[in-house]
């Protein structure tokens, strides 16, 4: 018995031309069910009474296609791959194969016919992963999407900056956006302040795991181990003092509101920075801060769900304190702390104590200015000086002896210019 292969369209037309060939329906009748014209169902109606069902299916089934890849052409693409390309992936397969060898071969196609010949990818894809819609922060102030975005801003002759901005999860708009040399721990600290400045304190941020943002090492101090937690960054700690709770976004899909803002900053924001002949971070820094942030966010802000606005007021807080570059030191016999080349002299405290030996928190302030804490209070203070970023750390190994005379190695993680 012959077998039929029929689409269901195909089908459906078949028990239609059937019904006519019963004297059911009219052929008219079946021309409207098919959605045909009448010529139309006149012609497969004849193909009906005369072939039957098959008549109804596609002409073309079962023929080899007329675009069909040849078969020299076939055979010469497995020779070059078992003898030439055999480590290249499909992509790259296909472009040698028209640049080096003029055979022109679609990369689908191309990959049907390593797939039917055995030949496997190169390296196995992963499926999707799923992931669900993450629903907008209802109040502003809830939560500050930041990020940063390298891009030849001034045209692709100029230098490359990086943009470091802070948009709003509620409506979309830029809490606040600055450029900087490059994305670290100084450029954000100054995205913090202008934020908090700007619309007040958040009471989350949704952030990546830039080096910046997020202790990536493995190095734990000894103090570290004993309390079970490493310190946070830079701008983590300042985070910690404002109370903004950060969180980890695991995807960019996650952070759509920064990734439109930084769409939206490449194609407008750096057209008009062209356009105003502005080449200097300086200048570059000026007309985003006094003009374009504004500007954005009158056309481009959304309508939050709710009206309570949640940002915190800033007045109560020590900003100066706060945001800042951190180091921890022991203050040296001659009461003195030393940071790289930079010396900084503690005076004698109340009735000529001295501080040496004592472990003293010292900060570099946005304005380059020096202070040195201790027990949170402020003991010294030094000029401002060029703010550079922060000192790097680096592993030193320790020898201490225990009670029973055995000699044990520990890590200590600490800080000092390298």
């Amino acid at each position: 018995m012959e077998t039929i292969r029929m689409s269901q369209r195909e089908l459906s037309r078949a028990v239609a031309l059937g019904l006519v060939a019963e004297g059911k329906w009219t052929l008219r009748q079946a021309a409207e069910q098919m959605g045909l014209s009448d010529r139309q169902a006149r012609r497969l109606s004849r193909r009906f009474d005369q072939d039957g069902a098959a008549g109804i299916a596609h002409r073309s089934r079962g023929r080899p296609a007329a675009n069909r890849l040849a078969a020299e052409v076939r055979r010469r693409v497995l020779e070059l791959v078992g003898d030439r390309y055999g480590g290249f992936n499909d992509t790259h397969l296909r472009e040698a194969l028209v640049e080096r060898e003029g055979i022109a071969i679609g990369r689908e196609t191309l990959r049907r016919l390593l797939r039917s010949q055995g030949i496997a990818a190169k390296r196995r894809r992963r499926p999707r992963k799923h992931r669900r819609r993450r629903d907008p922060s209802p109040n502003r102030g809830q939560m500050v999407q930041w990020d940063g975005s390298i891009h030849h801003w001034v045209g692709d002759d100029g230098p490359q900056w990086s943009l470091l901005a802070g948009v709003d999860d509620a409506d979309g708009t830029a809490a606040n956006a600055l450029f900087a040399p490059s994305e670290s721990s100084l450029s954000y600290l100054q995205l913090l302040a202008g934020i908090v400045h700007r619309v007040g304190i958040p009471l989350t941020v949704y952030q990546d795991q830039h080096g910046a943002l997020v202790r990536s090492d493995g190095h734990w101090s000894l103090e570290e181990q004993l309390r079970g937690e490493q310190d946070p960054t830079q701008v983590g700690a300042a985070l910690r003092d404002l109370g903004i709770r950060p969180i980890l976004a695991r995807s960019p899909q996650g952070k759509g509101r920064i990734e439109r803002f930084f769409g939206v900053a490449q194609d407008r924001l750096s057209a008009e920075l062209i356009l105003r002949g502005i080449t200097t971070l300086e200048a570059a820094n000026q007309y985003l801060q006094s003009e374009w942030i504004d500007d954005f966010n009158r056309r481009f802000a959304d309508q939050p769900a709710a009206p309570e606005i949640l940002y915190r007021s800033c007045k109560h807080l020590d900003l100066h304190k706060i945001l800042a570059l951190r180091y921890q030191r022991t203050v040296a016999a001659d009461n003195t702390v030393r940071l790289g080349d930079l010396t900084l002299q503690i005076p004698p405290g109340p009735r000529q104590r001295s501080y040496a030996k004592a472990r003293v928190d010292v900060r570099q302030h946005l304005d380059g200015s020096w202070s040195v804490y201790y027990q949170d209070h402020r003991v010294a203070h030094h000029p401002a000086t060029p703010i550079a970023e922060p000192f790097r750390a680096r592993l030193r190994t320790s020898r201490y002896r225990h009670t029973k005379g055995a000699q044990q190695t520990i890590l200590v993680y600490f800080q000092e210019p390298v």
